[in-house]
């Protein structure tokens, strides 16, 4: 999955991302690196853990991708993929399972719903 509208860019290590957005963008440009088969599962996982670490360590930034039904994240999806009520299973499960009935990537379809989310005003790239 490669983006040809942007210029390519190097990797960057991980003293130089500011949050989970910088974060997701390495995951971006190298999937298959970061999470294991590719699986939005294991990229949930690697979030729990993220904001676990943000927990311990007393560090506060916005929530927009917790795991589960909850949060804005979950909350817009469920609208955007026309679900009347939310999913328990999470928006992990329901985007892998919507990737399998269209025939897309799971990892693929994860960005271009994340890159909607985002472009509709979701952002949380402040770090309070």
């Amino acid at each position: 999955m490669t983006d040809t509208g942007k210029a390519a860019r190097r990797p960057r290590q991980l003293n130089e991302l500011t949050d989970l957005y910088d974060f997701l963008d390495e995951v971006r440009l190298r999937p298959g690196m970061w999470v294991r088969g590719r699986s939005l599962l294991h990229l949930e996982s690697m979030l729990i853990g993220y904001t676990a670490a943000l927990g311990v360590h007393g560090i506060s930034e916005d929530g927009n991708l917790r795991a589960g039904s909850q949060g804005p994240f979950a909350q817009w999806l469920w609208k955007r993929l026309g679900m009347a009520y939310p999913s328990s299973l999470g928006w992990a499960v329901e985007i892998e399972r919507r990737a399998e009935q269209t025939d897309v990537p799971a990892m693929e379809l994860f960005f271009q719903l994340l890159d909607e989310f985002r472009a509709a005003g979701h952002d949380a790239h402040q770090v309070k």
